[in-house]
């Protein structure tokens, strides 16, 4: 059975870091702390799980600070957490046997990564990041910010999910701050590092700068098929932010130059002609919507939502303002069997009740 060094950066997390060991440390054979200058209790707090405790100064890096705690692991993988990330109860067991089950020659283990969840504690958002990496020189991370080990050798995917559940706000500005250090210090952005800095420049609603930088990127022959359709929807959404609606919708059509429609984007054109009152081409493309395959090992993001209950709910809202309410409840209750606890889905369904006894 393989041994793994769970490998850890963190600073000022007293309020997370136990929760996430207690999550893990017995499934694990090392833990690996790099502190990276904590001024409250969290190396006192990691101290109780394991004494491989590092200090590491902070130089606006994560892969710096990851690729120093991968070199003091002695095991044969490196697993990688964030503080406010946790193995929930329900995949421990999976995480096990996968461990006991893993042939000898796996260089990478994909696992699903929760960041978003629903009213009612699902994923909504998630996608595959690497997990376990073979602990050895050809694998290290990559990217001052979005860090990433390119996967290669033999990569295995895996269901076992791990959940980001953050319980305070961190730095909104921090990352964009260190693209903007980068560039003051003439660094180059790589195509993926230039993505995620456009999106952080749209988060800020720096838009005009965001749509320079995406567009430089779109337009550039290299960069990721699924960095560049999340970049036409990010700029999509710097142009509505602008007021120039047209020019919105046109990047998103866009994102279908790099390859077949999403249902992502679907859903996002829908919204803009269902704002538009156009009720007919709404209809059409959250019917694209929902018949759009979900591939969750393309690596990109994927918003389940968008592949039944936000198009049939978006449907029902389009036939009601068309007029045809028996329709539009039908697609209520499709929406409902993905999630009976939704308040929208409820609200409807006392909406259509109320009609009937009019």
């Amino acid at each position: 059975m393989p041994t793994i060094s769970l490998c850890m950066i963190v600073k000022n997390e007293e309020m997370h870091i136990a929760r996430c060991l207690d999550s893990v440390a017995k499934l694990v054979d090392e833990i690996v702390i790099v502190d990276t200058g904590s001024t409250d209790k969290t190396v006192e707090i990691v101290s109780n799980y394991t004494s491989n405790i590092y200090s590491h100064s902070w130089i606006d890096d994560f892969s710096d600070a990851r690729n120093y705690s991968f070199s003091k692991a002695s095991m044969d993988y490196c697993m990688w957490m964030d503080a406010d990330d946790i193995l929930e109860e329900t995949q421990q067991d999976k995480f096990l046997q996968l461990k006991q089950s893993l042939s000898p020659d796996t260089d990478m283990v994909m696992m699903k990564y929760h960041t978003a969840f629903d009213e009612a504690g699902t994923p909504s958002f998630s996608y595959f990041r690497e997990r376990w990496i073979r602990n050895c020189p050809d694998y290290r991370w990559l990217g001052a910010v979005h860090e990433v080990i390119p996967p290669s050798g033999k990569v295995i995917y895996s269901d076992i999910a791990i959940s980001h559940k953050k319980l305070n706000a961190g730095n909104p500005d921090r990352n964009l701050k260190i693209y903007q250090k980068l560039l003051a210090d003439q660094k180059t952005l790589e195509p993926r590092q230039q993505y995620y800095y456009g999106r952080e420049l749209y988060y800020h609603k720096q838009y005009e700068e965001a749509i320079s930088v995406l567009e430089q990127f779109l337009l550039a022959p290299e960069g990721w098929v699924e960095n560049k359709i999340e970049a036409c929807s990010i700029c999509a959404n710097c142009y509505f932010g602008l007021g120039q609606e047209q020019s919105g919708l046109a990047t998103l059509l866009r994102s279908m130059s790099f390859d077949l429609p999403r249902a992502e984007l679907c859903c996002e054109i829908g919204k803009y002609f269902l704002e538009q009152g156009n009720y007919h081409n709404a209809v059409y493309w959250y019917e694209t919507a929902l018949n759009r395959p979900k591939n969750e090992y393309s690596g990109g993001f994927v918003l389940s939502d968008c592949y039944d209950y936000i198009p049939l709910l978006q449907l029902c809202v389009c036939y009601d303002k068309m007029g045809n309410k028996q329709k539009a409840e039908e697609y209520n209750e499709r929406a409902g069997a993905c999630k009976p606890y939704s308040k929208a889905y409820l609200y409807n369904k006392q909406y259509f009740e109320n009609i009937k006894t009019l």
